[in-house]
């Protein structure tokens, strides 16, 4: 294993510094960058911080890699050398579109079958989809024949991703619900099921630990299923922002309140998404229901599983989820739509429970320092903290790490709470399809997929 210890010398200046001997003003030509006989104790103090920092981020990152490479050879072995046939609802649209350019060439899954609409169902897909992405569609799906979103067209796949409309995906006993009962592993980008108290709503990078409620899901679905469950992703406002959230309760505890203020990009809304006259020289002050899942889903995703003593039907060892109803955290949220294609950006001030608070720079090293789950589709960095002043911006923050990752900038005090920064997050990837698809991923490596 390798490891890159940077010490902030210039390598001219250690061969300099290794090499000459003798008279002072040779030594004055060799001088570090920093000199720890001339600096404070607090200017030493703050780079060793900064530089263990770095230390343990270069450790982490080969880590990472190391287990990686051994997730790919264990379920190459698993698999028998085979990948895993996937299926994806919705396929024509924004979403559906973004799982696709993903999905291709994924070390672990193979798009097998396209479900969509009735009035697409029969077409091949490159003839049916009205193709918005940046890349051209793969050559490994531009021939398949669209299914209707009926389960008996997708036996031959483990797994199904969502990316149905909500509204849509919400006919429960004709879509997820079907699916489901139809022994499929089912990855919801819909809100359908996400209050549901046996599914899981995951964000990848920060509560993957939620899918040991999955057995429970099973056993209590009448007939109990073998294969068959839900998993649904956040809204994507929600998700973008929980991510540096979670970060900083893992370092400094609760967060014991938390006001949110969303820029959400056009796309968010799906295609063609909002007609330009209201969109265009304007943002819209409010999003249907958009603050109420912010609110109420971060409860859910940075809550914990707790047993209940007996559930309804008298058995024992039964999962709840606890909606923070131990560290309460309030949250209040306003949700806006703005001229941008891609990117939702999020302004967020915290208040910590435990006192005192951490300064920006302890905020800035502990989101540096988060790391999360290894799977294939998961950023090398889950956060990545900008210091320049004006950044994250959407047109040049958002396709970073292929948009798997968060961006966060503009760490400061905050006057009225403890802490206040940006957050910018890819709303069509990690917002929607890469957290399926990661969700997928870490499900398949715990076992929770039956293949």
């Amino acid at each position: 294993m390798n490891i890159f210890f940077w010490t902030g010398f210039d390598v001219e200046e250690v061969e300099q510094h290794g090499s000459k001997k003798g008279g002072e003003d040779e030594q004055d030509e060799a001088k570090p960058i920093l000199e720890a006989e001339d600096a404070s104790d607090s200017a030493c103090e703050a780079r060793r911080d900064e530089l263990d920092v770095v230390y343990r981020i270069g450790i982490e990152e080969d880590m990472r890699t190391e287990k990686l490479l051994l997730l790919n050879l264990s379920n190459l072995k698993r698999l028998g050398g085979q990948r895993v046939r996937v299926g994806v609802l919705g396929a024509t649209g924004t979403v559906g579109q973004r799982f696709i350019v993903l999905l291709e060439n994924h070390p672990w899954f193979l798009v097998h079958a396209l479900g969509a609409s009735a009035r697409s169902a029969g077409k091949k897909y490159a003839l049916a989809t009205n193709w918005k992405q940046t890349t051209p569609i793969p050559s490994s799906v531009r021939e398949l024949i669209i299914k209707p979103c009926e389960p008996e067209h997708f036996q031959d796949c483990a797994i199904v991703f969502s990316g149905l409309d909500a509204d849509v995906a919400g006919d429960i006993g004709t879509y997820q619900a079907a699916f489901r009962a139809a022994e499929l592993a089912v990855f919801s980008n819909a809100k359908s099921y996400r209050r549901d108290p046996d599914v899981p709503l995951i964000v990848p990078l920060v509560n993957p630990t939620h899918l040991k409620i999955i057995p429970q899901q099973r056993a209590s679905h009448s007939p109990p299923l073998k294969k068959g469950f839900i998993v649904t992703n956040a809204n994507c406002s929600t998700t973008g922002v929980v991510i540096p959230l979670a970060a900083l309760e893992r370092a400094f505890g609760p967060i014991e309140s938390c006001i949110i203020t969303t820029l959400q990009a056009i796309s968010g809304a799906g295609y063609p998404g909002v007609p330009s006259l209201d969109i265009f020289d304007n943002v819209i002050p409010y999003i249907a229901g958009e603050e109420e899942k912010l609110e109420w889903e971060t409860l859910k995703i940075l809550g914990g599983l707790k047993d209940v003593a007996e559930g309804a039907s008298g058995d024992t060892g039964v999962l709840a989820f606890d909606l923070r109803a131990d560290s309460p955290i309030r949250i209040s949220a306003s949700c806006t739509r703005v001229p941008v294609i891609e990117g939702h950006t999020e302004t967020v001030s915290v208040r910590f429970t435990n006192r005192p608070a951490p300064s920006p720079q302890q905020v800035r090293d502990a989101l540096a320092a988060y790391t999360t789950e290894v799977c294939p589709s998961a950023p090398r960095h889950a956060i990545w903290v900008h210091d320049e002043p004006d950044r994250p911006q959407p047109r040049l923050d958002r396709a970073f790490q292929q948009g798997a990752g968060v961006s966060v900038g503009r760490v400061r005090q905050c006057p009225v709470l403890d802490i206040k920064f940006v957050v910018l997050s890819n709303n069509v990837n990690i917002g929607a399809a890469t957290s399926s698809i990661m969700n997928a991923e870490i499900a398949l490596t715990k076992n929770m997929i039956v293949i």
